[in-house]
């Protein structure tokens, strides 16, 4: 079946008695009785067997692992309470003290954060690669202590899309565990586990819940040991899922497909239309000819995604000024909703930074990141022109 019949038909257990609702139950228990001590002692041998305790599984956090393994092509998937939560778990299952971590440069500021940590706590060598240099990759790979490959599929905010088959390609040959951030593509646009990727993680919080009202996180495997060496990890750092917010997400999916189309439509529209605009210098849009990864990302992608920068001439000023004037996009720091978002990072998320600083991290002083979102694009672009005025 195409991707948006699956999305619509999550993965739903019967009751047992024949019947099975339209709608996955909320089971909001802590914890599951059973008869005999011998039952209890065999249900808390693995990651699929009887339920035990909610930080060992749930059913409908369990619906939500199996749907998302569906969607993305996978062997299963674990969920977790966030989508760094996610990122961390993998990492601190896969990684020893002395291993070395290979990491594309342009990437998501929480998983440099947890990989600096990593690097001053236990030893782990961090070498940053460009997204689109395999040898770059191949010769930091040569060495006897790499182990992990991070990769995004779309890097926020500058829309760099990786060469993904050439260096996931490289990575399984070197024998290099891969993983993928593929939280703002969504399985909708890519699907990295196709392309040779071993993990693929996810900000749940984003497009596939896309409401902008739970945190909630995965990762989902290529092959089922990944899995069951990675969910130990889940289970002592207690980073597992809440019943509700699974059911949240699981409440998102069945419209992605639709939500991702219309974000993908306007922004791409929105992107063509700030290019020709006067007061506008630079436009970040993957799927965009003129942007550098817009080979990549026809390679790779089904559409640009919702996501989009833009560099304003009046430099810090300028973009602050427009984030406080646009009347329907609104000033805030996510993304992936069904709402446009609008964030200034020289003076927000990366205000701490000086100008050499933020040109060092790819973002000019009048960047602008916008999470467009499913409004009517003329409403959209009417604003915009109103606050570039």
């Amino acid at each position: 079946m195409e991707l948006r019949t699956r999305a619509v038909h999550v993965v739903n257990e019967p009751l047992g008695d024949g019947s099975r609702p339209l709608s996955v139950p909320l089971v909001q228990s802590s914890a599951f009785a059973f008869d005999s001590a011998e039952e209890l002692a065999a249900a808390m041998a693995g990651p699929d067997g009887r339920y035990v305790y909610g930080r060992r599984g749930n059913p409908t956090v369990r619906s939500l692992e199996q749907t998302l393994a569906g969607l993305e092509g996978g062997a299963g998937a674990i969920a977790f309470a966030s989508g760094m939560g996610a990122i961390s778990g993998v990492l601190l299952a896969l990684l020893r003290p002395g291993d070395r971590v290979i990491a594309q440069r342009c990437l998501y500021g929480g998983t440099f954060s947890v990989l600096s940590d990593l690097a001053e706590r236990y030893g782990i060598e961090v070498v940053y690669v460009s997204g689109d240099d395999v040898a770059a990759f191949e010769e930091a790979a040569v060495h006897p202590a790499a182990r992990v490959l991070v990769l995004e599929t779309i890097a926020n905010p500058t829309g760099q899309v990786a060469d993904l088959p050439g260096l996931l390609a490289a990575a399984r040959r070197l024998g290099v565990t891969s993983v993928v951030d593929n939280s703002l593509a969504s399985p909708v646009l890519c699907r990295p586990l196709e392309l040779g990727a071993d993990v693929v993680v996810h900000s749940a919080t984003k497009y596939l819940a896309g409401h902008s009202d739970v945190l909630a996180g995965a990762a989902v495997f290529a092959n089922d040991g990944l899995r069951r060496r990675v969910w130990p990890r889940t289970v002592e750092l207690g980073a597992c899922a809440d019943p509700f917010a699974a059911w949240l997400v699981l409440r998102g999916i069945p419209t992605l497909p639709l939500r991702m189309r219309e974000h993908c439509a306007n922004a791409a529209a929105l992107a063509e239309l700030l290019r020709v605009h006067p007061r506008v210098t630079a436009v970040h849009y993957p799927w965009q000819p003129s942007h550098p990864s817009y080979d990549h990302a026809r390679k790779v992608l089904s559409g640009g995604g919702g996501l989009l920068s833009f560099e304003l001439d009046g430099g810090r000023a300028a973009g602050r000024a427009l984030v406080e004037r646009v009347r329907i996009g609104r000033l805030a720091l996510s993304l992936g909703g069904v709402e446009t978002l609008l964030t200034h990072p020289a003076s927000t998320s990366h205000r701490e930074l000086d100008g050499a600083a933020l040109a060092e991290a790819g973002i000019a002083p009048g960047l602008v990141r916008m999470s467009v979102g499913i409004e009517a694009v003329d409403d959209l672009w009417a604003d915009l022109e109103q606050a570039l005025a």
